[in-house]
């Protein structure tokens, strides 16, 4: 996401406006009567103008209201109309600090690849607004104001996790969606259709998105993720008292030992996936090769014993040895992988004969003789049975070849394709370097600035409505701080591409994953080390529901139709309604 020089005459459009805010909302303000007020005023000789209050207090009952300044000078009211307009400004605030720290963070990524940057710091940066509104929830004022500040942080939380696997989950599905053929969605094939108002069911059940089997790994290591709300919860659970102190110390720990490994995994992520890509390839040149030899075959592969039959494969080298030296050189085995469909798999006849080299020549002598040639297809050919697909009664050869082959292609598909490692794509690192850096910095500033006002001032706004400060930090808190994640993750699901939905959910997966690690550690570290309570039991028990249904969901398949988003959408509503239910019916709190 880029920041152009329109985006820059908004932001001082916002910053004029907190300005003007400054004298529009009163700094500290006492509210009784018109009296008191106009005496107020004149008492303290103040230079900012003080709204009146919308309510009409009797003289027999002047109770003040106060509102206390953020720094000693930012603006703050006892009104819901100040507050909230508080809190839309501090949000868009917090949400340009989440789009400087995204946009800084990609171009990083363009600079110097995955890796260290991919895995580290991008998973932290991304965090980072969710954290610092939960650190400063709870760390500054007296012990009873942190305790009753702190369930904005848990709000947040709860919130954030909830809106990323469900709200905006959905909303990449049906933004992404292309139609389906043989259990996987179609790139860039939209012919269904959509609508809200008549839902078809060959729109529903006929199209809907795919990813890749690395995105399965990301919604699993999601549902691990939620461990250290496990623990923490065992004496809730137990109805004990005593260890309450030591559960929260035990799953601090647990959660800053999952997000270090979590970092590890990221950071070695791009070199297993190489891995499992070239895998991947080698297996096709097994499928494609042993198709090839069957076709040519003067005979069957496989005798009526369910064995190899090497008499045949003899005969097949000595068709392939043209010049009939007893060796099968490089020339020799590319005119045999002639006809061979290796485009889908991105390889061309020099590897695939490289691979069939690496693979049957034991001797290492840049040749294949007769022995060698009989093993290797010996060896392949009962790997392919021991595929599976097939059943091992005599002339299943070609059935289970064949299965073997598509396998291949799928497991494939569901790997992907590698992506770029940056670094040299770059037109002048030094300046985009120094452009990152700076985007980084402001955005952190910006989200360590604000994030103590914009919490002062839901607490002020549930104050003043009587709402509890979880359900305003639950819904409107995750809109600032995820917006810039949510705006990225549909526009990439409009490619309507398995890459593109898979970097899409991969993304959503891992948002949440550093949310029950590192954001759950910040709370964490902030309940114990300043002796609050841990009084959560419904807003986990959400976060479990959620992240247990969802990535248990997403673990085990890799084909979601559009069907799929209405389940996600209603997990939402279901999550506030849970919480009221449990906090101020059945009185958990």
């Amino acid at each position: 996401m880029k920041i152009d020089n329109k985006a820059n005459q908004y932001q001082l459009l916002i910053l004029v406006i907190i300005f003007l805010s400054t004298v529009v909302v009163n700094g500290r303000r006492t509210i009784s009567d018109d009296v008191t007020t106009t005496s107020s005023w004149n008492n303290n000789n103040s230079n900012i103008l003080r709204l009146r209050s919308d309510d009409v207090v009797s003289s027999s009952n002047t109770e003040e209201k106060k509102c206390e300044q953020t720094y000693g000078f930012m603006p703050c009211t006892a009104t819901w109309e100040g507050n909230l307009f508080l809190i839309v400004v501090y949000g868009w605030l917090m949400y340009l600090a989440a789009t400087y720290l995204s946009s800084g963070s990609e171009l990083l990524l363009e600079i110097l690849g995955p890796g260290l940057v991919g895995g580290l710091f991008l998973p932290m940066l991304g965090a980072l607004p969710d954290a610092m509104l939960i650190l400063v929830s709870g760390i500054s004022g007296t012990k009873e104001t942190a305790q009753s500040q702190v369930s904005v942080g848990m709000g947040l939380l709860a919130g954030s996790t909830v809106m990323l696997i469900t709200i905006i989950w959905g909303s990449c599905v049906i933004v992404g969606k292309c139609d389906l053929g043989e259990s996987k969605a179609i790139d860039g094939q939209d012919t269904k259709g959509f609508s809200l108002l008549v839902l078809r069911s060959s729109s529903i059940a006929g199209s809907g998105v795919s990813n890749d089997i690395w995105t399965c790994y990301a919604a699993r290591i999601m549902v691990i993720s939620i461990i250290p709300f496990l623990v923490v919860q065992i004496p809730q659970t137990l109805h004990s008292d005593s260890g309450r102190r030591l559960a929260i110390l035990i799953a601090l720990i647990v959660s800053v030992v999952m997000l270090i490994s979590y970092c590890v995994y990221q950071v070695m992520q791009p070199w297993v996936q190489s891995r499992r890509i070239a895998y991947s390839k080698h297996k096709h040149v097994m499928s494609g090769v042993l198709q090839h030899l069957r076709k040519h075959a003067l005979g069957r592969l496989i005798n009526d014993d369910g064995e190899p039959n090497k008499e045949v494969i003899k005969k097949l080298f000595a068709s392939i040895d043209v010049n009939g030296d007893g060796y099968l050189s490089s020339g020799e085995l590319k005119a045999l992988l002639v006809g061979i469909q290796f485009q889908e798999m991105d390889l061309d006849k020099e590897n695939a004969a490289e691979e069939v080299l690496r693979d049957f020549d034991v001797t290492r002598d840049g040749r294949i003789e007769e022995y060698e040639f009989v093993n290797g297809v010996t060896k392949w050919l009962i790997q392919a049975k021991q595929a599976g697909g097939a059943s091992n009664q005599p002339g299943q050869t070609q059935k289970y070849i064949d299965y073997f082959h598509k396998e291949t292609k799928r497991e494939h598909d569901l790997l992907g394709e590698e992506g770029e490692e940056g670094g040299g794509g770059v037109e002048n690192p030094r300046r985009t370097t120094l452009k990152a850096v700076m985007m980084l910095l402001l955005g952190t500033v910006v989200a360590a600035a604000f994030a103590d006002p914009l919490v002062d001032a839901v607490d002020s706004f549930s104050d003043a409505t009587s709402i509890p400060s979880f359900f305003i930090s639950f819904i409107v808190l995750p809109m600032a701080t995820n917006s810039s994640e949510a705006v990225s993750a549909i526009i990439f699901s409009s490619r309507k591409k398995i890459r593109t939905a898979s970097l899409t959910f991969s993304e959503l997966y891992g948002a949440v994953t550093m949310n029950n690690v590192l954001c759950l550690a910040v709370f964490l570290a902030l309940v114990y080390f300043r002796g609050l309570k841990w009084d959560f039991s419904a807003e986990v028990l959400v976060i479990l529901i959620v992240c247990v249904v969802m990535g248990t969901f997403a673990s085990f398949r890799t084909t979601f139709p559009v069907w799929t988003c209405f389940l996600a959408y209603a997990l939402y509503p279901f999550s506030i309604a849970l919480v009221y239910v449990l906090d101020y019916i059945l009185g958990w709190s």
